[in-house]
């Protein structure tokens, strides 16, 4: 590593730890000690005390220093970030305008570039919308003593050399705000990604999760009941729940990845599927043409969680499926003719003993599929992110219905999000 580079990376880690301990202490502007060096302006004036061409010499000294210390107390104060220190740096810029006045009427010449310092410290110390009017007050008080103290061939180089440095100071300090300001939004924009990619994950992790393990103890109670009376009944249900396990397994590697893909008719195969294992008959109607896969994609993660709360919740023996695909929108529906009961099915009772939780009560159950639960809430948000709805509730005095509503063609997501196709995931783009 190369000298230069030791000492950037020795600097950087400096600046790293000051940040640490003074995170408020944020630099908004050119640092204190690049405009000391600024001070070589006033090297005229200091010539003109050295060589004894101003009297009262003596005077001329303890202004010039005077000037010099007023200079510099407020370039070092009115450069924090605190409000407080910027106002106190104020009264340091009254004696250094004053001074700066009184010197340049009265000797002229070299003196009169007190005032491109007295610039530079207004440009540091006010803030925006003050600092404007400010440096133009310096550039008066300059050019009322050029005037007053008989330099008229001096009126145009001191105001534009006193607007010109506080101008450049104060644009530079705005241009390294606003740099931060990006810099924030950028680490917002970061965090906000991380969330969304995060609920994108545990939405996606709690439906693979909650329908395969659902279709699992379904199946692995029926091989219990099946085995003592069909053992090559038994043996066909284990073989679906290797199958299955398989398939969940590749699913949530996709997951991981946030590119996994699926189809409406597999998440309906796979509904009839967990149906018949659980002793529900399962009734599925379809009218429509074919949809587009990102459509598809959000119906059967619709299809997959309806299905699998009529399994684990309902104790229903009966469950209609139903889409229709009209011009503009497609509507699907879930009905199930369950009553919320405890025990009204081989397949509620097996999640319950494999668990070893108690069954849900009527009312348990009620106020989990009424209030929406985790996989509804998800839903909802899902389908409100490409422009659908989901309504879900009793349907009459018995029974349970979820009807979800989409465009046909999905609408263009918002910034920050994509609805990837045969995924369905609201995420942020990008990622």
């Amino acid at each position: 590593m190369a000298w230069w580079e030791r000492i950037d990376a020795r600097l950087g880690r400096r600046a790293d730890g000051y940040a640490v301990r003074f995170p408020g202490n944020r630099d908004e502007g050119p640092s204190e000690w690049v405009l000391v060096p600024w001070l070589l302006l006033a090297s005229g004036a200091a010539v003109d005390v050295w060589e004894g061409h101003v009297a009262p010499r003596w005077l001329a000294a303890a202004g010039l220093v005077s000037f010099v210390g007023c200079y510099l107390a407020a370039i070092f104060v009115g450069s924090a970030s605190t409000r407080a220190r910027r106002r106190a740096a104020i009264l340091f810029l009254l004696p250094a305008t004053l001074l700066a006045s009184v010197l340049g009427a009265a000797y002229g010449g070299g003196w009169l570039t007190l005032f491109s310092l007295l610039s530079l410290a207004t440009g540091v110390t006010v803030r925006p919308p003050t600092v404007l009017p400010a440096l133009l007050g310096v550039v008066a008080v300059g050019v009322l003593s050029a005037m007053v103290g008989g330099h008229p061939d001096e009126v145009v180089t001191v105001a534009y050399s006193s607007l010109m440095s506080g101008a450049v100071v104060a644009i530079v300090r705005r241009l390294i705000v606003t740099v931060h300001k990006l810099h924030d939004a950028q680490e917002a924009l970061t965090r906000s990604a991380v969330e969304r990619e995060r609920l994108r994950f545990s939405r996606d992790l709690h439906d693979l999760l909650g329908h395969t393990m659902s279709v699992v103890v379904v199946k692995a109670e029926a091989v219990r009941r099946l085995a003592p009376h069909d053992p090559r009944a038994a043996l066909a249900q284990a073989a679906d729940i290797e199958a299955i396990g398989r398939q969940a397994l590749t699913e949530i590697r996709e997951a991981v990845t946030g590119y996994r893909e699926g189809s409406l008719a597999t998440e309906l195969d796979r509904a009839r599927s967990l149906l018949d294992a659980a002793g529900v008959t399962a009734v599925v109607r379809q009218w429509g043409p074919p949809l587009p896969a990102q459509t598809e994609a959000l119906l059967g993660w619709v299809v997959r969680e309806g299905v699998t709360n009529t399994v684990r919740h309902s104790g229903a023996t009966r469950c209609e499926i139903e889409l229709r695909t009209g011009v503009d929108t497609v509507r699907l529906s879930i009905v199930d003719d369950g009553s919320g009961g405890t025990g009204g099915t081989a397949g509620t009772a097996g999640m319950a003993g494999a668990t070893g939780e108690r069954p849900a009560s009527p009312r348990e159950h009620g106020a989990t599929r009424r209030g929406g639960g985790t996989g509804l809430a998800g839903l909802t948000e899902r389908l409100a992110v490409a422009g659908g709805t989901l309504d879900f509730g009793p349907d009459g005095r018995r029974g349970f219905r979820l009807t979800a509503v989409l465009p046909v063609d999905l609408p263009a997501p918002p910034p920050g999000f994509e609805v990837a196709a045969g995924s369905g995931v609201g995420g942020a783009a990008g990622q």
